[in-house]
């Protein structure tokens, strides 16, 4: 079976505390639910129409693994303490086999 990744990107940060408290209660949420983190930070170069934004890619090891890790009560009172300190989109997108 193909992993499964959930992305996002950070178009911007407006409050650097909220994101602090954010991701101190988001990496325990995701690695409790069995996510582990392979990328995060600025990108060490961009192409085409790449955005110098940052990004992160969290490996599940399915897509029912991954949205249940979004929607779970830990992460979601890590993105409550985010609240709107960053602007970002989401992305959950199977691996090819």
């Amino acid at each position: 079976m193909a992993k499964t990744y959930l992305v996002l990107f950070y178009h911007s940060v407006s409050n650097e505390e909220a994101l602090q408290e954010y991701a101190k209660l988001a990496l325990p949420a995701v690695q409790g639910a069995g996510g582990r983190y392979l990328a995060r930070g600025m990108p060490a170069k961009t192409y085409e129409a790449g955005l110098n934004q940052r990004t992160v890619v969290i490996e599940f090891d399915s897509v029912a693994q991954a949205v249940a890790a979004h929607d779970s009560p830990a992460y979601q009172a890590a993105l409550k303490a985010l609240g709107s300190g960053a602007k970002r989109d989401v992305r959950i997108i199977e691996g090819v086999a």
